[in-house]
């Protein structure tokens, strides 16, 4: 076998959600080939488990990877104003250099903190994809459409998506292709459904922001004369590849049609919070039967790309908003950051839990930690109390990434150097750099 983890405390997120003490995992050929106590036979890595909870790796389904550069530059601002003011302008001078520092950063500070993988929405997408292939982490890039600047914006983009679903098409599985219309506000109607039509002729997913702030509904409704999920519904473009980033501010009608469409969630809370966007309402969500997972949005709105602070978030701001402690309760908000984000990309059958016959994606958490003593509730301790920092070992497909803290793929102090120097230049182009606290040079 290539990877035996050994006598650990086992979340498994499967069907039975078990948790299993004293157990060990074998992988070989990149998927979990046993679970048992006592596993015997050599394996070429031998990670010892004990006091760790073994559990399937983090799935974040909503992220800007590159924007790592923007962090710290456009804080406290409402959402269009933070758009408009300060984030087009520098993305206006984006270069592939600088897409590729801010991923290469994201997925070094995304494994660091469980994350094995990612949904992303942005340009340069090859460059996304080399940061992926690299650090070791597995992928779903959305290549960005809109037409908000005429009717070529949208067809040169759906020309290169396409190209882009054709190059990655079973070149790695750990890159997948998605397509990414940037929100109803942006994209016509005629963009929307050619990026349908091409999600169904390749079989795959569709990634799209929906509904963030009251004011662009607000917007919408006024132009449209409808609610952004009705509008959606009206054209015929919702179905089941449909993962809708945000959803914060929806009503019943378009909840019911959610449901029926099979539309997926992508939540976002500290994103949101910070925007003032809104409190999705996720509770009524899950009573709907409405598949929820979490995302970290990118770290120029966040600022971390940490999902335990998602889970810990998501739960406290479905309590206080609903008025009753046991809603969204810690077992579902964990099933949000695995299984239920496995199902929202479509990738249930291969990630998401711990069971044989899935790929190796697991991550251990150090239950030495303070703040996990003592261990009453695994669970518990995984939503309430955990930290990214927790982390202290990695595997994606089988690969051990990350190793009690030490990378094995890439070099940390390096990519921070790079994501720095890039992120400064970046700033510089668009006469922006004392956004950057960088010393002297930033002036």
């Amino acid at each position: 076998m290539d990877v035996l983890i050994k006598d650990g405390i086992l979340v498994t997120m499967d069907k039975e959600r078990r948790i299993l003490k004293n157990f060990s995992l074998a992988i070989e050929d990149g998927a979990i080939v046993e679970i048992a106590r006592g596993i015997k036979g050599e394996a070429d890595f031998v990670i010892d488990a004990r006091d760790r909870i073994v559990m399937p790796g983090l799935i974040n389904t909503h992220t800007h990877a590159a924007m790592t550069l923007f962090r710290g530059s456009a804080d406290d601002l409402p959402l269009m104003r933070w758009l408009q003011e300060e984030i087009w302008p520098v993305e206006a001078k984006l270069e592939p250099k600088h897409v590729y520092a801010g991923s290469l950063l994201a997925c070094l500070e995304m494994l660091s903190s469980g994350i094995t993988c990612f949904n992303d929405m942005y340009y340069h997408l090859e460059e996304v994809a080399r940061s992926v292939l690299e650090s070791g982490i597995r992928g779903v890039l959305s290549y960005p459409l809109l037409d908000i600047a005429g009717e070529e914006q949208g067809k040169e983009l759906l020309r290169q998506a396409e190209r882009a679903l054709r190059a990655h098409s079973g070149r790695n599985p750990r890159v997948r292709v998605f397509l990414g219309p940037h929100a109803p506000y942006t994209c016509s109607a005629e963009l929307l459904l050619k990026a349908k039509e091409l999600a169904e002729e390749h079989r795959t997913g569709i990634h799209i922001h929906v509904s963030e702030t009251r004011e662009e509904v607000k917007n919408f409704l006024e132009e449209k004369g409808k609610r952004p999920f009705e509008y959606l519904e009206e054209i015929g473009f919702l179905g089941k590849n449909v993962l809708a980033a945000h959803a914060v501010h929806v009503t019943k009608r378009e909840m019911g049609i959610m449901k029926r469409r099979g539309v997926r969630v992508a939540h976002n809370p500290v994103s949101n919070m910070k925007l003032a966007a809104g409190i999705a309402p996720v509770a009524e969500y899950v009573k709907a039967g409405i598949t929820v997972s979490l995302g970290t949005d990118g770290a120029a709105s966040n600022n971390t790309l940490d999902l335990f602070q998602e889970m810990k978030t998501c739960a406290l701001l479905q309590k206080v908003s609903t008025g009753d402690a046991s809603a969204v309760p810690a077992q579902t908000v964990l099933e949000f950051a695995t299984i239920g984000a496995a199902r929202a990309l479509g990738l249930d059958r291969e990630i998401g839990s711990l069971e044989v016959g899935k790929r190796g994606d697991v991550i251990l958490v150090d239950l030495r930690r303070p703040n996990l003593k003592p261990l009453s509730n695994p669970v518990s301790h995984l939503v309430y109390a955990a930290r990214g920092c927790d982390v202290c070992t990695v595997v994606v497909d089988g690969r051990v990434v990350v190793h009690e803290g030490s990378f094995r793929t890439l070099d940390m102090a390096e990519v921070c150097r790079f994501a720095e120097e890039e992120a400064l230049d970046l700033f510089k182009k668009a006469n922006k750099a004392e956004k950057l606290f960088l010393g002297e040079e930033a002036a």
